[in-house]
């Protein structure tokens, strides 16, 4: 005999729940003012870098990079015809960019917004001088990232590029060389390297440079905020030096991908 409490539309919830434990908030605290040291790590210094290829079976090439709380996976499909019928002599390169729902403070509606086109077209930037496109005529590669956790744009941006970098290098497709990218902020007199979300809201001005460092070759910058000319230089030279860094663990990822297939 079928109970009359129990509704069959819906998932009945667990009978025990548990109070949800988050992470303790440094409010209570003094916050940061000018002069102060920066919290966590050096001024010079960037986070940490996990990254790893060929996670998406799915995928031509796929690609997952995590810097402490920021987490990106990166999706190529292609190269593949293009559905226009015009003919192009170079190919089509498309990046999307989708924030999960949970990947913010705040709930993100799963709609694109003007926020996750600028993303996309700053990545695209950033890739497209890198990618040999007058190889693939009337051919679209497609690229799909999909921010699983966001700690500042700037960040997204900067591993957004590496990791589609990646993916495309997984998928086979050839380009000149690796887009490594950083991100760099004016904090008071100093600039600070890979700024999260907290250290982008106190600074003047952030900077996001992306470049071939096996070329010595820039391919984008993105510049927001208050800047002056010097500290726009300083940070371009700042990140043209972690790009490097970068650009050895992207090797890496790939090398070590490519002996365990």
């Amino acid at each position: 005999m079928a109970q009359s409490n129990f509704d069959r539309r819906r998932i009945n919830g667990p009978d025990e729940s548990f109070q949800p434990t988050f992470e303790s908030d440094d409010e209570g605290g003094s916050r940061w003012k000018v002069g102060d040291p920066r919290k966590g790590r050096m001024a010079q210094e960037i986070r940490p870098i996990f990254l790893q290829a060929g996670l998406i079976n799915q995928a031509n090439g796929s690609a997952y990079i995590e810097t402490e709380k920021t987490k990106i996976a990166c999706a190529v499909y292609g190269p593949r015809q293009s559905k226009t019928t015009v003919y192009n002599e170079k190919g089509r390169l498309n990046v999307e960019v989708k924030f999960a729902p949970f990947s913010c403070t705040r709930r993100r509606v799963p709609i694109r917004d003007a926020e996750d086109r600028s993303i996309a077209v700053q990545i695209q930037q950033a890739l497209v001088p890198a990618v040999r496109l007058e190889l693939l005529p009337k051919s679209t590669i497609d690229i799909f990232i999909t921010v699983i956790e966001n700690d500042g744009i700037e960040g997204c941006i900067a591993a957004g590029s590496a990791a589609a970098s990646v993916a495309l290098a997984d998928a086979g497709i050839e380009m000149l060389g690796l887009v490594a990218s950083c991100s760099a902020a004016i904090v008071g007199n100093e600039v600070w390297m890979d700024p999260i979300e907290e250290e982008g809201q106190i600074a003047a001005g952030s900077l996001v440079l992306a470049g071939l460092p096996a070329l010595g070759t820039i391919t984008s910058v993105w510049q927001t905020g208050s800047m002056s000319p010097d500290e726009a230089i300083k940070c371009m030279e700042a990140c043209q030096k972690c790009c490097e860094d970068i650009h050895s663990v992207m090797a890496q990822s790939l090398l070590e991908t490519a002996q365990n297939t």
